[in-house]
């Protein structure tokens, strides 16, 4: 049997035929935006602060994860001539309300003496605590002077955050508003709390304040009293005992388990308090209605006569004790929620 034979096959190969499209669709080349031109400019080689970088580098890949777009830097809308004259525009309006708003107010009250008596620290309202609720050993009571008087017509007092012994009112301004919630809270807790109970607190406390300033009011005459700065001294002293009527709820909260201010607890507190606070203003307002001819309290050296002395004296006695004892025992006797319950019960 023999092979067949085979034809030798050529030494070069035909060419290769590929393929020809016969419908060519052109692909549109999506590029994407030039990014925002910065308004800080570096030099070849220079690199950006270390925050800048990091901002930059987050809203790259902010715009990465959008798709590649990045939005503009909100600085651009801050250079737009049209929002800088909005933005002047409003800020000339709020100043003109505000100068309209101290004229009408500084009618009644001024506003700048006022900021005396917010004019206060941390360490001092702790301080004068300590002192409203413990002062019978605090030494001296005397204000200090401000070193500098520019109107020339007397001495100048140092605000409360430099002078303990100054009257303030941001604690009775605290005070009133805790006494509100306290009695709230402690009504809630014994379950006697209505929603109006709030606001009949409120209502309380308030009429408290418009009794105590309308004695400050007539004793103003009484005690020919022309300077601005003793009355609202007297306003300021008078929001003091809103921090022992609310160390005397709280600690008979405590130990009555909510059952008001009865027992020999609440009452010893109470007494304790009381005794506190008159003490306090008995010697703070010393110095306000019965200065000395050359002591700080007086320095216009305004000459005091004998008779007028004495009716200030017979005024700070009975501010100090007999004043206080109606308000503050009206104050922490006070059950508003008792009340109440009993009230909404017997229309049930």
């Amino acid at each position: 049997m023999q092979r067949p034979t085979y034809s030798v096959p050529p030494a070069n190969s035909p060419p290769l035929h590929h393929p020809v499209p016969q419908h060519v669709s052109t692909v549109p080349q999506l590029r994407s935006p030039p990014p925002p031109v910065s308004q800080n400019s570096y030099g070849y080689g220079q690199s950006p602060p270390q925050g800048q970088q990091q901002q930059q580098n987050g809203q790259a890949a902010g715009g990465a994860g959008a798709g590649g777009y990045m939005h503009p830097a909100f600085g651009g809308f801050m250079n737009d001539p049209t929002a800088q004259m909005g933005l002047q525009m409003g800020q000339s309006a709020m100043k003109v309300g505000q100068e309209y708003v101290e004229q009408n107010i500084n009618r009644f009250v001024n506003v700048s003496a006022l900021k005396h008596y917010f004019n206060v620290t941390n360490r001092y309202v702790l301080t004068k605590l300590l002192i409203v609720l413990f002062p019978w050993r605090h030494r001296p009571w005397s204000r200090q002077q401000s070193r500098m008087d520019p109107s020339g017509k007397g001495a100048e007092f140092l605000p409360p955050r430099e002078d303990v012994n100054s009257p303030d009112m941001y604690i009775p301004l605290m005070a009133f508003v805790t006494y509100v919630l306290l009695s709230t809270l402690i009504a809630g807790l014994n379950g006697k709390f209505e929603p109006q109970l709030l606001g009949i607190t409120f209502s309380n406390a308030s009429i408290i304040i418009i009794l105590e300033l309308v004695f400050l009011w007539l004793g103003r005459y009484l005690l020919n009293i022309n300077s601005e700065s003793q009355i609202y001294d007297l306003v300021a002293y008078s929001g003091y005992k809103f921090v022992g009527v609310i160390v005397t709820i709280a600690l008979a909260a405590i130990f009555n388990r909510g059952q008001g201010t009865g027992g020999w607890v609440g009452w010893t507190v109470f007494a304790y308090t009381f005794n506190a606070n008159a003490f306090f203003l008995l010697r703070s307002l010393k110095y306000v209605l019965l200065p000395s001819d050359n002591s700080p309290g007086n320095p216009t050296m305004q000459t005091i006569a004998r008779s007028q002395r004495t009716t200030r004296t017979y005024f700070l006695f009975g501010y100090s004790y007999v004043v206080q004892f109606a308000f503050m025992w009206w104050l922490s006797a006070l059950d508003v929620g008792s009340a109440l319950t009993s009230k909404t019960k017997g229309g049930k």
